[in-house]
C-alpha cells in the first residue's frame, strides 16, 4: 500500500518561503497571484495491507516525525 502525506503550514503561520516564491513569480511576469503557501509531500511504500491499520501507522508517523503539529497540518492519502 502507498501513502502520500501532504504537510502544509497552518493558516496564520508566517511562510517566508511562500513569500519568496510569490515575489519571484511576480518578477517573472506572473501576475494575479495573491498569496503563495508552500508545503511538502512525503510518499511512503508500506507493507501493511489493511487501510485502517495503514492510516493509523501513517498518522502516528506524522504526529511523531513527519509534521510539526504545532505549526503544520497534514493530510493522508492511501492508494491500494
Amino acid at each position: 500500500m502507498r501513502a502520500r502525506v501532504h504537510v502544509t503550514l497552518k493558516s496564520g503561520v508566517l511562510d517566508p518561503q511562500g513569500k519568496a516564491i510569490g515575489h519571484a513569480l511576480a518578477s517573472l511576469g506572473f501576475g494575479g497571484v495573491n498569496e503563495v503557501r508552500q508545503g511538502k509531500v512525503i510518499e511512503l511504500d508500506l507493507t501493511e495491507k489493511d487501510p485502517e491499520s495503514a492510516r493509523a501507522q501513517v498518522k502516528a508517523m506524522c504526529e511523531k516525525l513527519l509534521a510539526n503539529t504545532v505549526i503544520e497540518n497534514y493530510a493522508i492519502e492511501l492508494q491500494g
